[in-house]
């Protein structure tokens, strides 16, 4: 269609050609002999007229009986109707799928959003911007391959399911392999693998992975769900923080056509080198309005988050205490793309320490519009370090952490191999897209999320 779009009346009854379409008919307006009808495929619509002088008798006949949602084999040549519309004379229509089902009203569209994500199929079909979503996450993806590709980054893939649920603090789904007899875990991360294949001396790694985690659904977080993580030998996380600046504001010019995009009626500008760098105990007191002497006194923030509601706070330390009071009053209030670094070393298991202050670590995480799109940090890569800080996880776990990682005996003889300085991180591809597309819910970037089952 666009090929002919700015074709004249004149220009088009030139052009001595037949052509051979097929797609669902989306509407349908009958005149007795003659029927306007809306052809749609991938490409879009495209009006299209049958005539019953023109087209073979029983054909027509059968066209008549014809509904919305049937897909058809028509063949004809172009025209523009009196109002000016580019418009396909039909020469014959066959039947190729009847559709048994109706669709949705025409003007109302599908708008139950329940509906719309269990029936995926029929919101492609009747909702042209749930298919712009979908297109543009593919080109998202690719753009994020390229970019990582063009800076000589090798594509890897790592195990699916793993012995350990390590990489990452979430509970994980459990399966069993019945010849080996064994559990395995769904990869909540691929972290662990990934920093395997730099000791290996590939250097610089990246993947486009499909992660499960055994968590609820909200806006931001469906169960399953895909994340780039790559590694990057021989730099720090500073280096990442310059990397990600370069990468979104590339993919968002590449994808929107502008380093400046709308999300939920807040503009962000991720233009390069306008992003927010700000240290974690720094945003506590900026953003959420926590003075040092609050912040560091472990039973007075335990009392203010039991006052907000959270609950079970009994065997946390103060680096996850600051974390929840993160969560709470400094997260929502991120609207422009921001570095929060320097986290405390209780919360961040696999981070290198500072060099100045031991107890913090060289990590960042990335916040845009009130939610976390990337984690990052320097690795650690000192095994005894790693071996101590992996049995106070599991100090955690016997205290009920469902969430700590295990001890991974394999993971330690890698790093005593000697794994070269190196900073890593994962970036939430979903919620990327949900960014790029305006999207309010990670349920509309996602073919077929989790729901409940219909009752």
């Amino acid at each position: 269609r666009a090929e002919f779009e700015g074709y004249s009346a004149e220009e088009l009854e030139a052009i001595d050609t037949v052509f051979v379409l097929a797609g669902r008919i989306i509407s349908s307006r009958s005149f007795g002999k003659v029927i306007f009808f809306h052809l749609q495929d991938r490409t879009g619509r495209l009006q299209c007229y049958a005539d019953k002088s023109r087209i073979d008798e029983n054909e027509f006949k059968i066209f008549k009986k014809l509904d919305v949602g049937d897909i058809v084999g028509v063949n004809g040549t172009l025209f523009r109707t009196k109002t000016g519309e580019l418009t396909l004379s039909c020469s014959s229509v066959k039947l190729l799928t009847k559709s048994f089902r109706p669709l949705p009203d025409k003007h109302a569209g599908l708008t139950n959003v329940e509906m719309r994500f269990r029936q995926r199929y029929v919101d492609l079909i009747v909702n042209p911007k749930a298919r712009d979503v979908f297109r543009k996450r593919s080109r998202i993806i690719r753009e994020f391959r390229n970019f990582m590709e063009n800076r000589d980054f090798v594509e890897v893939e790592t195990p699916m399911m793993h012995p350990l649920a390590g990489g990452a603090n979430a509970r994980p789904f459990v399966t069993h392999h019945n010849a080996l007899d064994m559990e395995l875990y769904l990869r909540i991360a691929p972290e662990l693998y990934l920093k395997r294949l730099i000791v290996g001396g590939l250097e610089k790694v990246f993947e486009i992975n499909r992660s499960f985690r055994n968590e609820g659904t909200d806006t931001k977080h469906n169960p399953e769900f895909t994340m780039c993580e790559f590694y990057w030998a021989y730099a720090t996380f500073w280096d990442l923080m310059d990397l990600t600046e370069d990468l979104f504001s590339s993919i968002a010019y590449a994808v929107c056509g502008s380093t400046i995009v709308t999300y939920q009626e807040d503009e962000i500008d991720l233009t390069k080198g306008k992003w927010e760098r700000i240290t974690f105990h720094d945003s506590l007191e900026k953003y959420g309005n926590h003075k040092p002497e609050f912040y560091t006194d472990t039973e007075a923030v335990k009392n203010y988050l039991l006052s907000r509601g959270e609950k079970n706070l009994d065997n946390l330390g103060i680096g996850k205490l600051q974390s929840m009071l993160f969560d709470l009053d400094v997260e929502p209030k991120l609207i422009q793309p921001t570095f929060v670094y320097y986290y405390p070393a209780e919360i961040s298991p696999l981070a290198r320490r500072n060099d100045e202050n031991p107890e913090l670590t060289d990590r960042f995480e990335l916040f845009i519009a009130g939610g976390e799109l990337a984690n990052a940090f320097s690795e650690l890569n000192d095994p005894v370090d790693q071996r101590i800080r992996f049995q106070k996880q599991m100090e955690a776990k016997n205290l009920g952490d469902e969430e700590a990682c295990p001890l991974d005996e394999d993971y330690l003889r890698a790093l005593e191999y000697g794994m070269p300085p190196t900073a890593g991180q994962g970036i939430g591809i979903d919620r990327l897209v949900m960014l790029l597309t305006d999207s309010p819910s990670i349920r509309e970037v996602i073919f077929f999320p989790h729901l409940r089952h219909e009752v």
